[in-house]
């Protein structure tokens, strides 16, 4: 049997930029139905979305929503073209409103569209007629950026062509969407209001002084003397932003109007923002339709299109789109600020039931093709067009290259890979070493690989990569990696021999969440496309399995990946989703287990302590949580605490640990333990600005170099490597993997924050 072609054959995924519901504005609802018109006319097509945040929480967006963007801060941007591109989407549809974009003239769009490699597809929802210069360079510019420009009046497509220049051939007219409704006599839901045997008149929208609603009630007291069975129904909550800004004063002054007339029997107020099912019943009540718009500059209203997609007979002021939907006796037009007209039309038309409905009729036929399912497809085969366009005819991408800072010595020591080399083959980096011979006895694990991959990738972002060859190594360890993932059960197994074969099927929760952890943070750092395109993909796959996680350090290590990862995909709903139930997690174990004395989650200490509140002071700090930002910094200081003798870093030892009331293990001193130290140090530094954290990570970091109890270096100079403990009886003189990653993680963070000038905060911002 031949299947049948479909006419958008070759798209696979529709990303579109707009904001969206719940979040309460005309353009989320529209983007919120295109989506939808879009997946049910093409079902086998990936449609989803990307949505702009005017607050840095965002909204309780559906699974739909895959990436957020704030609009206001530019790198968010770059996050989510770097996105775009790795997520293989065919197609971006962009809803533009000059507000919902951040910059001048909303120019931080004008980034992400340079960014994006696949066609773009603009919605336009204003178009201005007496731009700015800056307005109108933003506007041409990003009529280059995009394949095709949709607009939804004639006007706009005017506009276009003769104030910015636009060729005709760029530009597309679709209608605005609208919910496929039947046409109904306006008492059908009368009754379900309350107001059945009564004429209705409805304005619906987001409430905003530009209504102009005033206009009407100061007509009504004349309308009422000819029909005094009528109620006007104000429906919709103030606009957000005016409510920030001004509070509700606008609906107050209505309010006040109302009293002052004494109308206030036949004017009803819904402060709400209703679901499309209950708007179109209050739509379908309505005899007469308002829209008393105080100024012409408006290109567009989804409020008169869903009104005429009703059915209803419309009175509106003369604004553009209204002009030009409500021509030829599809509706009436009356003067700006002029109740004395109002009046004059909304009697006329009460008082002739034929004509009333014949205008109704016209209105409803004219929109058929404004349905969201023939829009959808409208929109379905401009994006075939562009996509055949740019097949044909590919157009040059602009790009953003970030300087990466130079490096300046801190007193550290120099990065030195040698060791890391020695211990690499091209299988991976085998776990153990016999002093500074790689031991292939042991074989290799999945944890060490992912750390080796976070040094390249570290290396990669923040050195001279001249010589060090961290490109191909970092494409040993992803692949490894890669080859560790078990498919079927979405698990990473851990331990494999030398001859190449896997100890298990499933590794263990820590080893999983260290995964992750190097991911996440390879993601952040790599400079290969190709490697970042597969740690994004791998960082993703591994991600779905750790919800269920119970190991606190599983679920602290996969925090502290998953902040690393949306620090360039910050908008990646779903990332954002498990990073707020793990950290509700860890906080909550927490929560239940600290005690005055004992500030910890668990009744032992045993290994990479630090890592436990370093997860809680990512998560606090980046989902708004003080008490999460106030545990991490009081159990990091605990620790500090019990973990610091005589100005020197004492790790609890892992020949036994230190139960709730039981001794400390003082030897055997792990590696490990002060790179988890150091790295949650610096982050208490990034959120409080003290500098005594600073202090802290430098006394962790000098037990590598002798500053510890024996008094004895644990770095190697000569190899760049670092022994695999502190013993009771001296220095454990293999170096194996797990010892010399955490030195050089160790070593790069803090090189890092000197070549930021971190460490030149002012004293004065020291702690009392």
């Amino acid at each position: 049997m031949t299947s049948v072609i479909k006419y958008y054959e070759g798209i696979d995924s529709v990303a579109v930029i707009g904001n969206y519901l719940p979040r309460q504005c005309g353009i989320a609802t529209f983007t919120t139905d295109l989506v939808e018109g879009l997946s049910a006319e093409a079902p086998d097509i990936y449609n989803w979305a990307a949505a702009m945040n005017d607050k840095p929480e965002g909204y309780r967006y559906p699974e739909k929503v895959r990436f957020e963007i704030n609009q206001n801060k530019l790198n968010d941007y770059s996050m989510a073209s770097q996105f775009l591109n790795i997520s293989k989407t065919d197609i971006v549809c962009v809803q533009h409103e000059y507000g919902l974009f951040g910059g001048p003239a909303g120019s931080h769009l004008l980034k992400l569209l340079a960014d994006l490699r696949m066609p773009v597809v603009t919605t336009l929802h204003t178009v201005l007629k007496d731009p700015a210069p800056e307005y109108r360079d933003v506007m041409c510019t990003r009529s280059d950026l995009s394949d095709k420009l949709v607009v939804m009046s004639r006007k706009a497509a005017d506009f276009l062509k003769d104030i910015y220049d636009v060729p005709e051939d760029k530009i597309v007219f679709i209608h605005h969407g609208i919910p496929d409704t039947p046409f109904i006599d306006p008492s059908f839901y009368k009754d379900k209001f309350g107001v059945e045997g009564k004429k209705v008149l409805l304005t619906f929208g987001l409430l905003s002084p530009n209504k102009g609603i005033e206009n009407v009630l100061q007509a009504l007291p004349v309308v009422l003397k000819k029909h005094p069975d009528l109620v006007y129904i104000i429906l919709g909550a103030t606009h957000p932003h005016i409510l920030n800004l001004h509070g509700d004063a606008y609906r107050i002054m209505l309010q006040q109007l109302v009293n002052k007339l004494a109308i206030g029997e036949h004017v009803i107020f819904q402060n709400r923002f209703v679901e499309l099912k209950e708007l179109c019943e209050f739509l379908g009540i309505a005899d007469i339709y308002l829209t008393p718009y105080l100024e012409e500059a408006q290109i567009t209203s989804g409020t008169l299109a869903y009104a005429m997609g009703t059915g209803k007979a419309v009175i509106s002021t003369p604004y553009w789109y209204a002009t030009e939907m409500l021509a030829e006796g599809r509706g009436r037009i009356v003067p700006f600020r002029n109740p004395d007209a109002m009046a004059e039309q909304i009697n006329d038309l009460l008082d002739n039931d034929v004509d009333r409905h014949a205008m109704r009729k016209k209105a409803y036929m004219f929109t058929r093709d404004a349905v969201w399912k023939e829009v959808s497809r409208k929109y379905l085969q401009v994006f075939k067009e562009v996509q055949l366009t740019r097949t044909r005819n590919p157009r040059p991408r602009h790009s953003y290259v970030e300087d990466i800072k130079a490096i300046t010595n801190f007193e550290l020591p120099e990065i030195k890979l040698d060791h890391l080399k020695a211990l690499t083959d091209d299988t991976g980096i085998l776990q153990h070493a016999n002093y500074t011979i790689p031991n292939r006895s042991h074989g290799y694990c999945t944890d060490d690989n992912a750390r080796a991959l976070l040094v390249a990738a570290m290396g990669q972002k923040f050195y001279p990569t001249n010589g060090f060859g961290l490109d191909t190594l970092s494409g040993h360890y992803l692949g490894f990696l890669l080859y560790a993932f078990n498919e079927e059960n979405g698990r990473f197994r851990n331990f494999m021999t030398y001859s190449r074969q896997w100890m298990e099927e499933i590794g263990s929760e820590d080893s999983h969440g260290r995964s992750l952890w190097c991911l996440g943070k390879a993601v952040a750092f790599l400079q290969n496309p190709g490697q970042l395109a597969m740690s994004t993909t791998l960082f993703k796959k591994a991600l779905q399995a750790v919800e269920n996680f119970r190991s606190p350090r599983a679920i602290a290590f996969s925090l502290v990946g998953m902040h690393a990862y949306l620090h360039i995909f910050s908008g990646d709903s779903d990332v954002r989703r498990v990073r707020r139930i793990l950290a509700d997690k860890l906080f909550n174990l927490f929560k239940r287990n600290s005690t005055k004395n004992w500030p910890w989650l668990e009744n032992s200490l045993n290994y990479a302590n630090g890592k436990l509140p370093h997860a809680l002071l990512l998560s606090g700090q980046w989902i708004h949580r003080s008490d999460m930002i106030d545990m991490g910094l009081r159990s990091l200081e605990w620790l500090l605490t019990i973990q610091a003798e005589k100005g020197h870093f004492v790790p609890v030892g892992n020949e036994g640990w230190y139960p709730q009331g039981g001794p400390k293990a003082r030897f055997d001193q792990q590696p490990i333990e002060a790179n988890a130290m150091i790295e949650a140090c610096v982050e208490a530094f990034n959120i409080t600005r003290h500098k005594t954290w600073i202090d802290s990570a430098v006394m962790c970091f000098h037990w590598y170099l002798g500053h510890n109890d024996l008094n004895m270096p644990l770095y190697d100079p000569k190899t760049g490597g670092c022994r695999d403990g502190l013993m009771a009886d001296g220095i454990n003189q293999n170096e194996g993997a797990e010892s010399s990653l955490a030195w050089l993680l160790s070593l790069m963070t803090l090189q890092k924050l000197h070549a930021d000038e971190i460490l030149k905060y002012p004293s004065s911002q020291k702690p009392d």
